[in-house]
C-alpha cells in the first residue's frame, strides 16, 4: 500500500454453457492428478540464501508474499473447478493457516523421487503439478517456488491433507522433514481438501514477522473478484482476551462486475450498465469488464491466470487496440466525429474508464518469476477478437451509453490538444535554446542525480528559511506557493496550467504522463517537506496525488520521501530536545524530569525554525528521519481507490473512509 497521509441468459455469451466448458475440462484431468504428475526439476538449496530472488524481499512485502503463494495454490485449485471456499487464518503468534477444499495434494509416492508427491512439492524447488502432466490447465503458481519456497523460509510448517477418508500430516523445520508423511486420523470419505501451517522464520524475515490484516484484505479480496463464485474468509485471532476474531468473507457471484462497482464506488458512472465481455479463442479464456465515470483518469487492471500484471503485457495491448478501433470505428459510422477531424486516441476514449481484463492461459509466458508482464502473442489476438466483437455489438444496442462515451472522448481529445500547447513550455530545453529552470527554484550545484536531493517546501517563509540552510552542493529546495491543484479533479490541460505544478515539472525534468522518462530525472530523492498541521498533510497528500497519477514511477523506484520535521522542542537549563511525537516526548521527559524549568515549544510550521534548527532537525543528512513512500503494485487497485475517496467529488465515501480510520489517528490538530 502507499503511504497516504494518515494505506438470465448474457447478452453476448451463454455464460453457463463457458463455465460447463471449463468445468469439463477440469473433470478430464479428475483422475490425471496423480503422485506422477508431480515433475521434478531441480533443488531447493539456495532458497534461504538469496530469498530475495524467490519472493522480492525480506520486508515485510515478502513477508506477506508468502502467503499469497500458499493461498495462490487453493486458488488454482478453485480455477481447475475443484475448490470452492479457502480460509486464512492469522494466529496470536503471527503464524498462518491456509485451509482449503480443492482435491488435496497427492499423497501416493513419487516414482522419479521415490518419496511421497507431498514432500516433493514441499522441499523441491521447481516441482509441482502445474510443468505438464495433466495436473491443471491453467494456473497462477507456474513456477512451482511456491510451497518449497515458504517452508524453506519458514521456522516451521505443517500440511494436512484430507483424501480417501484419511488425514495425512508431515512437518518441516526451516525445510527439513521432520518425519515421514503419516496418517493421523480419518475424516468423511467425501472430504478433500489440504491445509498448510506455517510461522516465517524471524532470521530470514529480521524486519518483521508481524502481518498487516488490512494487506491481506486488499490481497485476498481482489483474488475473490477475480474468481467467480469461490468464497474466501480471512480471520485475524489476535484480539484481546474474550473478544471474538476479526473476519471477513469475500465472495462476489458477479466476479470482476462487482470488482468494476467497487472500484467506482468513489466516482460518478456516466452510465448505468457494466460492460461485460467473455469467450475463448485460441486456447485463452478472456473476461474484460469495464464502466466509464466522469474522472479524468484511466484504472485498467490486467491479470493473467489471477495473477496482477503491473506492466500489462499483450492482453491489455489487444484490448486497448481494440477499443480503439472499435469506438472510432462507430463515432464515424454514427456521425459523431466530422470528417475533418482527426481519429480519437485510445488515452482520450480511455479517460475516466474502470477496467478489468482477465485472461485464463495454459501456457503464460511472463518476464520473470515477478509475473510483471504477459508475453504471449495468441492472448493480444484473443482479447483483440473478442472485445472487438462483442463491443460493436454492445454500442450498437446501447446508442445512448455510446454516445455518451464518445461525447466524453471528443472533449477529452480537445482537451489533450490544449494541453499538448502546455506541456511544450513546461519541456525543459537545453541550454542552447535557452530555457531556464523555474526562477523559485533554487538548484544545487552537483549535476549528479544520485547525489542530489530537492524539497519541495510549503510557503515561501519555510522556503527562505530552507534556502539558508541547505547544503548548497547537493540540496535544491523548491517553494510552493499555497495549495497545487487537485489532480484527482482536473484534465490535463488544466493540470500543464497550473504554476505550481509547470514549476515542479521542469525542475524534475522527466516529464509527465506519456512524455515521462526517468533517466531525465535530475534528482534521486524528491523530499516533500510540509508543516506538521492539517493544511500540511493535505498539501502532502495533494503533492502525492499528483505524483501518483502523472510520474507514478517516481513512487515505484523510491524516489519519493515525506520530510519528518519534529513536533516539538525542549528546552532545559539551555539543553535542547527535540521530539518527533507525543511518545517522545514523553521519554524525554521522564528522562530530564518534569518540573518548572521546562520549556516546551509545540510547533505548528517550518517558518516557527530559524534554519540552524530547520538543519539541524530536518534536512541534515546525518541527523533527519525520512520516510520513504513506497508502492505495492499487489494492491494498485486499492491504492487507486484511496485516492479517488480521498481526493474525489463524493463526500459519503470520504466520510466512511474517516470514520472507518479515525482510531488511527495520531497528533490531531484541532
Amino acid at each position: 500500500m502507499i503511504l497516504v497521509i494518515q494505506s438470465g441468459l448474457c447478452m453476448f455469451i451463454h455464460v453457463y454453457t463457458l463455465r460447463k466448458a471449463w468445468l469439463k475440462m477440469g473433470n478430464q484431468m479428475e483422475n490425471e492428478y496423480g503422485a506422477d504428475q508431480i515433475q521434478i526439476l531441480e533443488g531447493l538449496e539456495a532458497v534461504r540464501k538469496r530469498p530475495g530472488m524467490y519472493i522480492g524481499s525480506t520486508s515485510s512485502r515478502g513477508l506477506h508474499h508468502l502467503v499469497y503463494e500458499i493461498v495462490d495454490n487453493s486458488v488454482d485449485e478453485a480455477l481447475a473447478g475443484f475448490c470452492s471456499e479457502i480460509e486464512v487464518t492469522i494466529h496470536k503468534d503471527n503464524s498462518i493457516t491456509v485451509t482449503d477444499d480443492g482435491r488435496g495434494i497427492p499423497v501416493g509416492i513419487n516414482h522419479k523421487a521415490g518419496i511421497p508427491a507431498v514432500e516433493v512439492v514441499f522441499t523441491v524447488l521447481h516441482a509441482g503439478g502445474k510443468f505438464g502432466g495433466g495436473g491443471y490447465k491453467v494456473s497462477g503458481g507456474l513456477h512451482g517456488v511456491g510451497a518449497s519456497v515458504v517452508n524453506a523460509l519458514s521456522s516451521w510448517l505443517e500440511v494436512e491433507i484430507f483424501q480417501d477418508g484419511k488425514i495425512y500430516r508431515q512437518r518441516y523445520e526451516r525445510g527439513h522433514v521432520c518425519y515421514a508423511l503419516k496418517v493421523v486420523g480419518e475424516c468423511p470419505e467425501d472430504k478433500t481438501g489440504t491445509k498448510v501451517s506455517f510461522k516465517p522464520d524471524d532470521t530470514i524475515f529480521q524486519e518483521t514477522t508481524e502481518y498487516e490484516f488490512d494487506v491481506l484484505k486488499q490481497r485476498l479480496r481482489e483474488m475473490a473478484f477475480l474468481t467467480r463464485d469461490l468464497k474466501i474468509i480471512l480471520r485475524d485471532e489476535r484480539v484481546e482476551t474474550g473478544q471474538n476474531p476479526v473476519e471477513r468473507k469475500f465472495h462476489y457471484e458477479g466476479g470482476i462486475k462487482e470488482f468494476v462497482t467497487y472500484l467506482n464506488k468513489s466516482k460518478t458512472p456516466l452510465y448505468e450498465s457494466i460492460m461485460y465481455f467473455e469467450g475463448s479463442k485460441n486456447n485463452v479464456y478472456v473476461e474484460v469488464a469495464m464502466q466509464h465515470n466522469d474522472s479524468y483518469t484511466e484504472s485498467a487492471y490486467s491479470f493473467v491466470n489471477n495473477i496482477n500484471t503491473p506492466e500489462g503485457g499483450t492482453h491489455l495491448v489487444g484490448f486497448r487496440n481494440a477499443l480503439t478501433k472499435t469506438f472510432n470505428d462507430y463515432a464515424r459510422g454514427n456521425k459523431l466525429l466530422k470528417e475533418s477531424e482527426p481519429n480519437l486516441s485510445g488515452e482520450d476514449i480511455r479517460e475516466g474508464l474502470t477496467a478489468i481484463i482477465s485472461i485464463k492461459i495454459e501456457d503464460p509466458q511472463f518476464e520473470g518469476q515477478t509475473k510483471q508482464k504477459l508475453g504471449n502473442s495468441e492472448a493480444r489476438g484473443a482479447v483483440d477478437s473478442i472485445v472487438s466483437e462483442q463491443l460493436t455489438y454492445f454500442l450498437e444496442q446501447n446508442p445512448a451509453v455510446a454516445k455518451t462515451i464518445c461525447e466524453k472522448s471528443i472533449l477529452a481529445q480537445r482537451a489533450r490538444d490544449a494541453a499538448r500547447k502546455a506541456r511544450d513550455l513546461t519541456r525543459r530545453k537545453t541550454a542552447l535554446e535557452g530555457m531556464s529552470l523555474p526562477g523559485k527554484l533554487a538548484d544545487c550545484s552537483d549535476k549528479d542525480p544520485a547525489n542530489c536531493e530537492i524539497y519541495i517546501v510549503e510557503g515561501d517563509s519555510a522556503g527562505g528559511s530552507a534556502k539558508t540552510a541547505r547544503s548548497r552542493a547537493t540540496q535544491a529546495i523548491l517553494p510552493l506557493r499555497g495549495k497545487i491543484l487537485n489532480v484527482e479533479k482536473a484534465r490535463l490541460d488544466k493540470i500543464y496550467a497550473n504554476a505550481e505544478i509547470k514549476a515542479m515539472i521542469t525542475a524534475f525534468g522527466t516529464g509527465i504522463h506519456d512524455d515521462f522518462d526517468i533517466s531525465k530525472l535530475r534528482y534521486h530523492k524528491i523530499i516533500i517537506m510540509t508543516d506538521a498541521d492539517v493544511d500540511g498533510a493535505h498539501i502532502a497528500t495533494l503533492l502525492l496525488t499528483f505524483l501518483y497519477r502523472f510520474m507514478p514511477e517516481l513512487i515505484k523506484q523510491g524516489y519519493v520521501y515525506l520530510a519528518q520535521p519534529p513536533l516539538y522542542k525542549l528546552e532545559k537549563n539551555k539543553k535542547i530536545w527535540y521530539a518527533y511525537s507525543d511518545e517522545e516526548l514523553d521519554g524525554i521527559l521522564k528522562e530530564v524530569g518534569r518540573d518548572q524549568n521546562n520549556k516546551i515549544q509545540r510547533y505548528k510550521g517550518l517558518g516557527e525554525m530559524d534554519p540552524e534548527q530547520l538543519w539541524e532537525t530536518t534536512m541534515d543528512p546525518a541527523r533527519r528521519i525520512l520516510l520513504r513512500v513506497t508502492m505495492d503494485e499487489e494492491t494498485e487497485s486499492e491504492i487507486d481507490l484511496t485516492f479517488t475517496t480521498l481526493m474525489g467529488d463524493k463526500v459519503e465515501p470520504r466520510r466512511e473512509f474517516i470514520e472507518e480510520n479515525a482510531k488511527f489517528v495520531k497528533n490531531l490538530d484541532i
